[in-house]
């Protein structure tokens, strides 16, 4: 489910109690030394699971989306799916073909919203619960496809880093274009079943292929055609996972088959990292045969449940992470990158981050010494008139907020005097910021004379009122300025890039009446937060006195905006808003506000 786009020992279904977090940050995990082996797996305890029993999505563990794309920048997924996703489309029911079963059903309706002419729902655990390795195995029961529906449950790297270098692992996928499905003579869409993992690999780095994506299901079997129909009965979907092997299988009225007819290597450091889940049925688009509405034959309303969700211990192998887990550095010295500053903490590239160069038609490696240290980032621009440009990206997301206030960033920079160039930085929500070094100009202390010198910005001017200190993916952006492009070919060099806070750790404004801010109820189940701040918002709530959620709110003008869905009557929402104060240069908290939904 891309966003461009055997046998074993069987387990009883029978439904458990779920584990839950009891603190941000807590780690089950299970430390055994034996031999992994997914061929052949020894599956242990069980270290987590949502049974889907409730009342209604539990909000602490699952994020409901809200949208089509477009207000991620990727309209339609990336794949030119028709549908657009809804909180009201989830929802916890009696499963009506077999009795005595709960289950999360996610409904795909034919109902207009704006340009698009479905709805469906969208569900995942980013910032709540992260796996790695380990045996995962979802319980599932999908509808009569037809031609449109694209039912998946999916796995997306934590990294910061874009797709496909996160990488992607899709446990099950229906919906298949009919020349897929001709590959294993499948009669319908009911009964073809396959798997995939996606990764980004320089032998993929070919004309039409810019993501440089490589599919492990390319000229590959990766699927299973059961003799019946998999339209409204349950089979259970199993992901085997070691930091070597992975290996995917269905297990249909006690029969296990596998989607590849052998196990997968680990082929990417991007596929020994942690994962979140995801939960969804698309409509329409590239996957599917369905390029436009009415080419959808699906019988709608069309309902996919899902029983449950578990993580097993496969060898001693497995662990899952509970809550958000980016710690805000120390503040101090942040090193972004350096060999010989003392700093409190540091990227190291390679390691913890990687370093891209955007256009090679316009530059490649340059020859330029380092300024300190053995290390240097060093590029050749050979190509007058077009741009440049490259950054250094963590691997991980990264707190900074402890640098947001009288921060400053600084590094060094040898580039001819006649060039123009901007610095930026840029979060995962996707939003950027630049500030600008125009050619024989002075800014930001930076002395214009070709050699190499010292440029110092502060955060706050970095930052810019929207990006997010407390999620930053790409720490240190440069390129050229639009319409100021060079005009002849030269050398420049970066190094000891390194974040400064300044003043000791975070500012804490005082207490005060924090503008108008409100918090409204949409309907049974969503309540929209609202500011009229200007600038960018985040909103803190929490539901039942469960986990905090932190989400960076919709700006539109001078007002944000956000709306929790998965809610029910009764529910008591606790929230506050964080702020950004243009007049006073300081992110300020709002005070502590309480609603019941009616």
């Amino acid at each position: 489910m891309n966003n461009h786009r055997s046998t074993s020992r069987a387990i009883h279904h029978s439904k458990r109690k779920p584990l839950r977090a009891l603190a941000a940050g807590l780690l089950l995990a299970c430390g055994a030394q034996a031999a992994a082996s997914v061929t052949n797996p020894q599956i242990g305890q069980l270290l987590w699971s949502e049974e889907f029993n409730g009342n209604s999505v539990n909000t602490g563990t699952w994020n409901l989306q809200d949208g089509n794309g477009c207000q991620i920048g990727l309209c339609g997924y990336g794949n030119a799916e028709l549908q657009t996703y809804s909180p009201n489309n989830a929802s916890i029911v009696n499963v009506p073909f077999e009795s005595g079963t709960r289950a999360l059903a996610i409904q795909a309706r034919s109902q207009t919203v704006g340009s698009n002419a479905f709805t469906s729902a969208r569900l995942d655990t980013r910032g709540k619960v992260q796996v790695q390795y380990g045996m995962i195995e979802f319980r599932i029961a999908t509808p009569n496809l037809g031609t449109g529906l694209w039912p998946a449950a999916w796995l997306l790297g934590t990294s910061s880093q874009g797709w496909p270098r996160n990488g992607e692992i899709d446990v099950m996928e229906m919906g298949h274009k009919a020349v897929e499905r001709a590959k294993g003579n499948a009669p319908s869409s009911n009964h073809f079943v396959g798997s995939n993992v996606i990764t980004w690999q320089q032998a993929a780095c070919v004309p039409g292929n810019e993501s440089c994506a490589a599919s492990t299901a390319w000229q590959t079997k990766n699927w299973v055609v059961p003799s019946a129909s998999l339209a409204n009965r349950f089979v259970t979907y199993r992901f085997y996972w070691t930091e070597s092997e992975m290996r995917f299988s269905v297990v249909d009225n006690g029969v296990e088959r596998n989607m590849y007819d052998a196990p997968l290597p680990v082929n990417s450091s991007a596929l020994q990292a942690p994962f979140y889940l995801l939960l969804n049925m698309a409509v329409g688009g590239n996957f599917t045969d369905a390029a436009n509405p009415g080419q959808v034959t699906a019988p709608l309303p069309g309902t996919m449940y899902v029983d449950y969700v578990r993580v097993y211990q496969l060898d001693g192998k497995g662990q899952v992470k509970l809550g958000n887990q980016t710690v805000p550095e120390v503040a101090g010295k942040f090193g972004v990158f350096t060999d010989n500053t003392a700093v409190n903490g540091k990227l190291v590239a390679g390691t913890s981050s990687d370093i891209f160069l955007w256009n090679t038609a316009s530059t490649g490696a340059g020859n330029t010494a380092a300024y300190e240290g053995s290390n240097v980032i060093a590029w050749n621009y050979t190509t007058p008139g077009q741009w440049f440009g490259g950054g250094i990206q963590a691997r991980q997301a990264r707190d900074l907020s402890n640098y947001r206030s009288n921060g400053t960033v600084k590094f060094r920079i040898k580039i001819p005097a006649n060039v123009g160039f901007r610095i930026g930085v840029g979060d995962t929500y996707t939003n950027q910021n630049w500030v600008n070094f125009p050619a024989n100009t002075t800014a930001y202390g930076l002395t214009r004379n070709g050699q190499w010198a010292q440029a110092s910005i502060p955060v706050s001017n970095l930052l810019g009122t929207l990006v997010a200190a407390q999620s930053l993916s790409d720490i240190f952006m440069i390129s050229s300025i639009d319409g100021s492009l060079p005009t002849s070919a030269f050398q420049f060099a970066i190094d000891d890039i390194v974040w400064e806070s300044g003043g000791g750790g975070t500012v804490t404004p005082p207490p005060q009446n924090n503008g108008p801010t409100s918090a409204t109820q949409t309907s049974s189940t969503m309540l929209q937060f609202r500011t009229t701040t200007g600038g960018w918002a985040d909103v803190h709530y929490t539901v039942n006195n469960g986990a905090q959620q932190n989400v960076r709110m919709q700006l539109s003008g001078s007002n944000n905006t956000y709306t929790a869905g998965g809610l029910k009557v009764g529910d008591t929402v606790r929230y506050w808003f964080t702020y950004w104060d243009a007049a006073r240069g300081f992110a300020v908290d709002t005070a502590q506000q309480t609603y019941t939904m009616q």
